[in-house]
């Protein structure tokens, strides 16, 4: 899975998993687009921008700068190969008829309406180039509901439908659109926050990237739509 002379855009690319995912399509040759909200934990992460890499601070809530950011992937290499909608974010909440607007929104908008803003300012440029791959990151939480969790998983159920939809519309049109469904991913956020779990059984970023990068690849060029399952052994 060569990606030599394409480029890789991965929004959260500062977290944990985007941070494997940025290495693992640098180390099969891409050149990466790297776009998070926090500007110096992208400068932490990856330094200055070079020839090979452009991190690219942009709030994803906010259009215009979704587009600006892509207008500078572009001005810069001249295309967008892979799109990789890694950014979003998870909070545990009261019950749903407890559910207050502010978190509500805030689900929603970090994991579903990322995946709106990039298509839009993105897949444009796919149709003109007439080629593509977007990944997206949704997760098991999103397949079915649990106790306190409403908000988080109506949104990545939302992202697994837009995926559906845009692999429905965009398939014929040289464009692969598919999602991961993650389990507990591997970081010291969630060992800070749940010390008492099997961490062994979560799956590690690294192993997670790859699955991302397959989809990414040609080797994926028969698969749309698709939610894929990485659980490690959970």
């Amino acid at each position: 899975m060569r990606f030599d002379g394409q480029v890789a855009m991965i929004t959260g690319a500062a977290g944990n998993l985007g941070r494997a995912t940025a290495q693992a399509f640098a180390a099969a040759g891409a050149r990466l687009v790297l776009v998070d909200l926090d500007a110096r934990a992208l400068e932490a992460a990856y330094g200055a921008a070079s020839d090979a890499r452009l991190p690219v601070a942009a709030d994803l809530g906010d259009d215009a700068a979704v587009a600006a950011a892509t207008a500078q992937a572009i001005a810069r290499f001249g295309r967008i190969d892979a799109l990789c909608n890694i950014a979003g974010g998870f909070r545990m909440g009261p019950a749903l008829h407890e559910t207050p607007d502010e978190l509500w929104r805030q689900m929603i908008e970090l994991n579903a309406g990322s995946v709106l803003r990039t298509a839009r300012a993105v897949v444009p440029r796919m149709l003109a180039a007439g080629r593509g791959k977007i990944v997206n990151v949704a997760a098991m939480g999103g397949v079915r509901g649990g106790a306190q969790m409403a908000a988080y998983s109506a949104a990545k159920s939302a992202v697994v439908r837009l995926t559906e939809s845009m692999a429905a519309e965009l398939r014929d049109r040289g464009i692969n659109v598919n999602c991961v469904l993650p389990s507990i991913i591997d970081t010291p956020a969630n060992r800070a926050a749940m010390p008492q779990a099997a961490f062994g059984a979560w799956v590690a970023p690294d192993a997670l990237a790859d699955v991302i990068l397959f989809l990414a690849s040609e080797r994926a060029r028969a698969i749309h739509g698709a939610a894929l399952p990485v659980v490690g052994l959970s």
